[in-house]
């Protein structure tokens, strides 16, 4: 709950409480049995949700003459069904993630190197805080989360991508990188922050980065988050509606909108240089939350499946310690 619905609530502790507290209450109670409703759809439709979901990862992966222009923002690229279904598909995949998540964990405790690191870019409100609460927890333990924020004094005192390193996972971790160093490409460049000689430098210095990690064991996802202007604007004015969404709210988003187009040309340029054979770029469109949720969960999926994940074997006698426990 945010301060203002707190101070809301105060408030409504007049003379005239009673009913608006009965009110509150019946509002409660309705939004309550729809989400119950909707559980149970879903729960219901997992099975057959799942068939809906088709090659997500092709149909999102950023090959030679990727247009971004060309995106429709509300589309379901590789996902056939509708909201319940992609809502059911994303319940329905859980475990495996879950699962293989731990795998990826276990094989580390005996000397595995292998982890995963997701990129998530995107402009403010494209759902980025949504990807780690509604896909990512599912197996929370093993995830190193970093959010990238402006750069401190101490990390402007070094490369752009000294702090990048510091963040990076560790054996059998999943890293997710909430906006990362590709910011030293994007805002910087909108806002003219460093020279062009810099930054136009800085996608092979991040490509030659990437290869490295890739060559020491890590696996990378990129993915941009892509929704329309006016989507963005209807979330921002819902984050202005309503009070338990204030805190979310940031006066610079609006200052950052008029600087739209000049975003779009430079992720068109970040895609173009560095979606790679080893780190390509997916964009998924992201109007539709409820898809994009799904559509990272099956770019993690399809990458953690290709590291054919194994139990690590047991480095014990098992019967003998069945037996020895058995006897204690």
């Amino acid at each position: 709950m945010g301060k203002g619905e707190k101070g809301k609530s105060k408030k409504g502790k007049t003379k005239k409480a009673g009913k608006g507290s009965q009110a509150a209450g019946q509002v409660s109670d309705k939004q309550l049995e729809e989400q119950a409703a909707e559980d149970e759809t879903i729960a219901a439709h997992e099975a057959a949700a799942v068939e809906e979901i088709k090659d997500v990862v092709n149909a999102l992966r950023v090959g030679k003459g990727f247009v971004l222009d060309g995106v429709d923002t509300a589309g379901t690229p590789g996902f056939t069904g509708d909201k319940i279904a992609g809502k059911a598909a994303l319940k329905a995949c859980e475990a495996e993630l879950s699962d293989l998540l731990e795998r990826l964990f276990a094989q580390s405790t005996v000397g595995g190197r292998r982890s995963v690191l997701l990129v998530v870019q995107g402009m403010d409100t494209s759902g980025k805080g949504g990807i780690m609460r509604h896909v990512v927890s599912v197996n929370p333990e093993g995830v190193k989360a970093t959010g990238f924020k402006a750069p401190t004094k101490e990390e402007r005192a070094h490369d752009f991508l000294w702090r990048i390193e510091k963040a990076l996972p560790g054996p059998g971790q999943l890293g997710v990188f909430d906006r990362s160093h590709y910011e030293d490409v994007l805002i910087v460049r909108v806002h003219d922050l460093v020279p062009e000689a810099v930054w136009s430098k800085r996608y092979a210095q991040i490509n030659a980065f990437e290869r490295r990690c890739i060559a020491a064991g890590t696996t990378v996802i990129k993915v941009m988050t892509h929704i329309s202007r006016d989507e963005q604007k209807a979330r921002l004015m819902e984050r202005l509606d309503r009070p338990d969404k204030h805190y979310k709210y940031n006066p610079g988003d609006v200052d950052e909108r008029g600087h739209w187009d000049a975003y779009m040309q430079a992720y068109q340029a970040v895609l173009d240089k560095t979606s790679t054979v080893g780190a390509p770029w997916h964009v998924v469109p992201a109007d539709r939350k409820w898809y994009a949720r799904l559509a990272v969960q099956q770019l993690i999926l399809e990458a953690l499946r290709g590291m054919d994940l194994q139990w690590p074997e047991a480095d014990f006698d098992v019967e003998a310690e069945k037996k020895r426990l058995a006897a204690s």
